[in-house]
């Protein structure tokens, strides 16, 4: 298998089986994760998550697609944020079937609460923005304050692409943006803003420990969001080691082998705003070039595999991790 090693009998025998958990199979990112990992020799399949059913028993359980038992030696989650609940026990079962998974489920879910995030990161001396989560909308005022006053950053806990991400200029457009989402029974957080950052971020993407590639993301026009899906511009960058280190720290302490880090310029350095479990691809890759990002993660697949051969084989040399040597029941 090219890019592999002969680790044991059925990996020189067999394809390792590498499942993508996405729903949207046509999308650029999950297109080119499932070329480069072709390249390195996986049978890749993508399943959408909200198909599966899962078996749980003293066993490990089991997962299930279409009637078929679904066996893979590893999984990569995309799991958009609207099934994240969903998404993440489907990927925990994985973890006890003993499947090799980029990312876990721990990670995802940190990834995804953005309170905790920012709990996580700042526990682990990760800068981030003064943030509040508000509770009761007559705390908005104090929480504006705290935060350095307006104007401010008023978001959705959850929530990406730059969807419920609001700059209130007042404290009344903030009290007001916090009581909509309290009403909406969203949980609203108050973000001090970082005026020379308007506009713009860094992104760094850091695949098993290490960044990758990275981009600078401008707003369009007077939108003070920068993300890529709004219709922001990306350029490339080279960050210093400091840049690197913090969204490598990120990453590692949500729990995350693959994210996209988003680190606002401060005048006092870089602060990390948010940490992203399914970074999209597109934008970062049109920068540093097609499929460049996907290979990294590939070659992590790859490692990971050799890894969980090696320790298997300790027990047994003959058995792959999670799946045996069976072919996928369900393939084609």
């Amino acid at each position: 298998m090219k890019g592999l090693k002969k680790c044991s009998r059925s990996a020189q025998d067999m394809d390792p089986r590498l499942v993508i958990l996405s729903r949207g199979p046509g999308l650029y990112s999950t297109k080119q994760l499932v070329k480069e990992a072709e390249k390195e020799g996986w049978a890749v399949r993508v399943v959408d998550p909200m198909k599966l059913t899962v078996l749980i028993d003293e066993n490990g359980g089991r997962i299930y697609y279409r009637g078929w038992p679904l066996e893979c030696e590893a999984i990569i989650p995309r799991i958009g944020h609207s099934i994240t609940r969903r998404g993440v026990s489907i990927v925990r079962q994985f973890e006890r079937m003993g499947v090799i998974v980029i990312n876990q489920s721990d990670g995802i879910a940190n990834s995804r609460d953005k309170l905790v995030a920012c709990q996580l990161m700042a526990e682990a001396g990760v800068p981030v923005p003064i943030t509040a989560n508000v509770g009761a909308w007559e705390d908005t005022v104090r929480a504006v304050n705290q935060v350095g006053g307006t104007p401010c950053v008023i978001k959705s806990n959850e929530g990406t692409h730059g969807s419920g991400v609001f700059l209130a200029h007042t404290e009344q457009q903030a009290r007001q943006l916090v009581y909509q989402m309290l009403e909406r029974d969203m949980r609203p957080l108050v973000q001090e803003y970082i005026q020379e950052s308007h506009g713009q971020d860094v992104r760094a993407l850091v695949v098993g420990g290490k960044v990758v590639a990275a981009m600078r993301r401008k707003a369009h026009g007077s939108e003070f969001r920068s993300n890529f899906h709004l219709g922001g511009s990306v350029e490339p960058v080279e960050i210093s080691d400091r840049y690197a280190e913090i969204a490598c720290t990120a990453a590692n302490k949500l729990g995350l082998d693959l994210a996209g880090v988003d680190m606002l310029e401060s005048r006092n350095g870089p602060l990390v705003l948010e940490v992203n479990s399914s970074p999209g691809l597109e934008g970062i890759e049109s920068v540093v070039g097609e499929g460049f990002v996907a290979a990294e993660v590939a070659r992590l697949l790859n490692r990971r595999l050799e890894e969980s051969l090696s320790d298997s084989g300790a027990a047994n040399n003959t058995e792959m991790t999670g799946a045996g040597s069976e072919a996928f029941g369900i393939y084609d």
